[in-house]
């Protein structure tokens, strides 16, 4: 391999949306970091067939506001 093109390969923590928790190798962030997953296969409806409404921080009511008069004709 050539040296010096490659990102840093270094061990982070991963916690799932249940709490439980395990040690990765990633090259994301810095080593020791702690990655905070808001879906994983435990929460996401593909994996379990349940479908739940998310908003984190008000984003449907954001994309509603954005998006309300698409759709709508109005008289010109």
């Amino acid at each position: 391999m050539k040296s010096g093109i490659h990102p840093d390969y270094h061990e982070i923590t991963v916690i799932m949306t249940d709490g439980t928790e395990y040690k990765t190798r990633s090259c994301a962030g810095k080593a020791g970091d702690t990655l905070r997953l808001d879906v994983d296969t435990k929460s996401h409806p593909a994996w379990t067939g349940v479908q739940r409404m998310m908003d984190t921080g008000g984003q449907v009511a954001k994309f509603n506001k954005r998006f309300a008069g698409i759709g709508t004709r109005s008289k010109a």
